[in-house]
């Protein structure tokens, strides 16, 4: 258990960094995935858009992690 302020600050800074990594992953797929989806309704090319978004959604996230990783 921590005993300093700093120490407990410093873990819940990590805490809220591994948090915002992992919501921006799931937010940059699942938004990905509703486009394809919604794409693929509209145009009738199921599972086609779903999949290129996808993959595009999994991109944004590494692409997103990347310039975060840069800025610290």
């Amino acid at each position: 258990m921590p005993k300093k302020k700093s120490d407990r600050k410093e873990i819940i800074n990590g805490l809220a960094q591994m948090s915002h990594i992992g919501l921006t992953i799931l937010v940059c797929v699942v938004i990905g995935v509703f486009v394809g989806r919604f794409l693929d309704g509209f145009f009738g090319t199921s599972p086609w858009l779903l999949i290129v978004f996808s993959f595009l959604g999994a991109g944004a996230a590494f692409k997103t992690m990347f310039d975060y990783s840069n800025r610290k």
